[in-house]
């Protein structure tokens, strides 16, 4: 499990990408036609496709170099990676855990949905943390502490029923889906790679 970067904004990128949310559950079915199902996964995994319409290969652009290293470097789906998702890598004041007096360690999370159909996962990999809030108050940095894996540590217990909410960005922890990938060229100096497949999540998972 590395720490690597995708190189996620070379210049050639589609603006088109897929977002796959995938779930895992077993069904079995009675003589009756009752169902009895049974859900393996309290999180989803992500399917996520990105592409690229161009990608140079020179010395000056080294950008098809640059993606096939770092596939390489992975050996496929071997290893794991971070990536910043466009337009899902960020939470403003979102909440992620509400005090008892007692504890004062909490996960931060991210929720998705509103209306009573929200749905929370933990957010393991913070890439910036721009502020913590009490209440819509935002608190000094010297009463807590965040570790690498989004575990927030306070000095002092938060008091009951107090709201705790969180600004900042995140990475997606991924792997290549499949062990190849396709280039392919159409000038000179000039690939492109349709589709670059992964599956993840904003938890440690893969």
């Amino acid at each position: 499990m590395s720490n690597a970067i995708y190189p996620i904004d070379l210049p050639g990128m589609l603006p088109a990408a897929t977002m796959t949310p995938r779930f895992s559950t077993r069904a079995q079915q009675a003589v009756s036609g009752r169902e009895t199902r049974a859900a393996f996964m309290q999180y989803p995994l992500w399917d996520i496709s990105v592409g690229y319409e161009f990608l140079r290969a020179d010395a000056a652009y080294p950008e098809l170099d640059t993606l096939v290293g770092f596939f390489l470097a992975r050996r496929g789906s071997w290893d794991s990676f971070l990536i910043t998702v466009p337009s899902d890598n960020a939470c403003t004041n979102m909440a992620f855990a509400t005090g008892d007096g007692a504890t004062r360690v909490f996960q931060l999370t991210r929720t998705r949905g509103a209306g009573g159909f929200g749905f929370a996962e933990p957010v393991m990999n913070p890439l910036a943390v721009t502020n913590i809030k009490a209440d819509g108050t935002a608190m000094s940095s010297g009463v807590y502490s965040i570790g690498s894996t989004g575990l927030v540590t306070f000095v002092s217990a938060p008091a009951n029923g107090v709201a705790l909410t969180w600004t900042g960005t995140y990475y997606y922890r991924c792997r290549f889906l499949q062990d190849q990938a396709e280039f392919s060229r159409f000038m000179s100096n000039l690939w492109s790679a349709q589709k670059v497949q992964m599956m993840g999540a904003v938890g440690n998972r893969v």
